[in-house]
């Protein structure tokens, strides 16, 4: 069994009680603790965390094709530990999913999870003048052990409907994730505005973004951050 814990904010803390599998962002590992000599071992992963080698097949082709593609660590637990992990400095944020709950994440925000998470890769749209917000990883709470630890650069802004049942924006490159159940439909609508002054340089660098409407009961996950990306129609 498994447990995750943040440690100062910036480290990911798994405890393992007997034997288990984790699955890491490769390169992620830092540190461990085993009583009796090193009791886990490093796997890389080839095509995908599923356990139907068709399905693993399938899922590493749609990482690669829709720019979510995540070097995958599977490491095998076999007695009690504890192992850290951490990527650059990032704050670290672990929830433990209920069964049925659902984290829609960018595959560079995804840290670690458990086995108790079925992983896919999901299209949403198409046409959209980004780099990002074509595809998301998404990760679906299926046993009582399943976690999930993201990444945020700095720290992160944390938006809700659930009571309010308000309208949620936010600019894809900004986003870590959105969470909800899997019985609904969670999925953000895809808002562009391009008009002539686009054309003329004269663009306001917020073209496109996701939105939430109140029917949408959702979570969403911001960090203070953009990433590179998009692209800017412009005459020079």
């Amino acid at each position: 069994m498994l447990t995750f814990e943040v440690c100062n904010e910036l480290t990911l803390k798994v405890t393992c009680s007997g034997s288990d599998v984790l699955f890491t962002k490769t390169g992620a590992f830092i540190a461990g603790d085993s009583a009796g000599g090193k009791n886990y071992r490093f796997e890389k992963v080839l095509l995908g965390p599923q356990q139907n080698l068709l399905s693993a097949a399938l899922g590493s082709l749609a990482r690669r094709v829709t720019g979510e593609n995540l070097p995958l660590t599977k490491v095998i637990m076999q007695g009690d530990s504890e192992t850290y992990y951490a990527n650059f400095g990032q704050h670290v944020l672990a929830y433990h999913l209920e069964p049925g709950e659902v984290v829609n994440v960018e595959s560079e925000n995804l840290l670690a999870f458990t086995q108790d998470c079925d992983y896919s890769v999901r299209f949403l749209g198409q046409g959209v003048l980004s780099q990002k917000g074509l595809a998301t990883t998404t990760l679906t709470g299926r046993g009582k052990n399943a976690y999930v630890a993201l990444l945020s650069s700095g720290n992160p802004l944390v938006l809700s409907n659930v009571q309010s049942r308000s309208t949620l924006t936010a600019d894809p490159d900004a986003l870590i994730c959105w969470m909800g159940d899997e019985r609904m439909n969670n999925d953000p609508q895809i808002k562009t505005d391009l008009n002539w002054k686009n054309l003329i340089g004269q663009h306001s660098g917020e073209s496109y973004m996701f939105e939430w409407g109140g029917n949408q009961t959702v979570t969403v996950l911001i960090q203070p951050s953009e990433r590179s990306g998009g692209i800017r129609v412009s005459v020079d």
